[in-house]
């Protein structure tokens, strides 16, 4: 016979229920943080921002410059750059000062007292910021793929835009100290892009960088370094800037966005918000200086989540093959367009996506013939600038798939939403719409119905 030792950890216990119920408490909150505070995306698990130091020229006898084309590219499927853009910053390793530069510029020039002889250098900051120059820069000052003010498309929506570059003269360099006597220049470090929710690694030499100049030739830099960019939306933002509610056309109530999914209102990181006589609320705790070169903080319609952004999920019509559903996406904010927006989607019936109406579509994630993921975003010239205070919308009609179509348990609903880049909050499952009672009762009578058929049929062969 097994004897059980009193009070163990998984015995019943007083001190084993106490350590069983802090260890589930811990673990439950571990997953439901992780979502936020890993870089890594399972929606795109390969994205990232990729920046390279091309050198096109090294002069290590003359004059100690080097000449140098940086890319900055983005990898990730859904998630842009927007204005104000990128800034990307990093410190000297010595005493570097960009001589000249094209298709980007220095945001400071700093102190160049140090500096003999009579032109002036560009940047000699010791962490010098570039921004990306606008577009209808003089043709002389542009290098290819630069000149769009920051913004960097994602590769979904158009990978021709998603790539910025600049060109550099740099002078004054710090060997190597370990660059094997060829007297390559000291990597700069503390790499970062200016956009919140991106942290960068230090820089790593990579085999320089090919290209083919024509059907026979290709050619190589000299030397290439490279840094790669994450996000995280933790790192963002504390609190979500989304939320998703939730209608079917067999239930006459909304299920709303959960409540304070963006904030309470006057929180610390609620955003300020109108109520609907115009009467502004009470702002929140000041949270210090905001730089003029940042977009302006929300100021969103006063409600009970307080979020910029709701997504409407609307069940609309259950045909016989197909079902159709209704998707809104609602600005509340009032000072902020959102442009060349976009909405990731996932639900197992994406695959059988039949017809859209309004939207841009295409899969994201495709594992041989399934599908559960997929990006939509505004047509050119129509609604892909989604208005202060508007909204837009779009139907689509999914064939049902044999087999799992069910519009109980809450199927019919998407599992999870992104705008822009950044999930949104969705109600909890036990609030979806439920199925009428009727519904219910008629499904469990057919249920017994065809039971008691096939009972007969049984009898009537023995």
């Amino acid at each position: 016979m097994m004897l059980r030792r009193p009070g163990n950890s998984i015995g019943f216990g007083p001190m084993g229920k106490e350590r069983f119920v802090f260890v589930l408490l811990v673990f439950s909150c571990c997953c439901s943080c992780s979502r936020f505070a890993d870089a890594y995306d399972p929606m795109d698990p390969n994205g990232d921002i990729t920046i390279n130091w091309d050198f096109q020229s090294l002069d290590t006898k003359a004059a100690d410059t080097y000449t140098v084309m940086v890319s900055i590219q983005n990898h990730q499927l859904y998630r842009h750059i927007e204005q104000p853009g990128w800034r990307l910053s990093w410190s000297w390793a010595g005493k570097e000062v960009i001589w000249d530069a094209r298709g980007a510029e220095a945001t400071e020039q700093g102190d160049c007292s140090r500096v003999g002889g009579g032109s002036r250098p560009h940047c000699c900051q010791k962490r010098p910021v570039l921004a990306d120059l606008p577009p209808g820069t003089p043709f002389n000052q542009q290098v290819s793929n630069c000149c769009r003010g920051g913004v960097l498309s994602s590769l979904t929506q158009n990978n021709l835009t998603s790539t910025a570059a600049f060109q550099m003269v740099v002078g004054d360099y710090a060997a190597a100290r370990d660059g094997g006597g060829k007297d390559e220049p000291e990597m700069p470090w503390g790499f970062d892009i200016g956009v919140p929710g991106y942290s960068c690694s230090n820089a790593t030499k990579v085999p320089p960088t090919r290209s083919k100049v024509d059907r026979n030739r290709h050619v190589q830099v000299l030397l290439t370094w490279r840094v790669t960019c994450s996000y995280s939306q933790y790192r963002e933002a504390v609190a979500p800037s989304c939320c998703v509610s939730l209608s079917t056309f067999y239930s006459s109530g909304i299920v709303s966005c959960p409540l304070c999914s963006c904030g309470c209102q006057g929180s610390p990181t609620s955003p300020q918000c109108v109520s609907s006589s115009g009467v502004p609320a009470p702002p929140p705790p000041a949270a210090g200086r905001v730089d003029d070169d940042e977009p302006p903080a929300p100021l969103v319609r006063c409600s009970e989540h307080m979020c910029p952004i709701r997504v409407h999920w609307h069940v609309k019509v259950n045909y016989r093959r197909y079902w159709r559903v209704k998707v809104t996406v609602s600005n509340y904010n009032l000072v902020r367009n959102y442009s060349d927006w976009n909405l990731v989607l996932q639900h197992p019936n994406l695959r059988s996506l039949t017809q859209l109406f309004s939207f841009n579509y295409k899969p994201l994630i495709e594992y041989g013939t399934f599908n559960d993921t997929g990006m939509f975003w505004g047509i050119r010239s129509y609604n892909e600038m989604l208005l202060q205070d508007g909204n837009v919308q779009t139907e689509m009609i999914l064939q049902k798939s044999e087999g799992e179509f069910t519009i109980s348990g809450g199927w019919a609903f998407p599992r999870r939403v992104y705008f822009d880049g950044r999930e949104c909050v969705m109600p909890p499952a036990d609030q979806y719409p439920a199925l009428p009672n009727g519904a219910a009762a008629t499904r469990r009578s057919s249920l017994a119905a065809g039971a008691c058929m096939v009972l007969l049929s049984f009898i009537a062969l023995v």
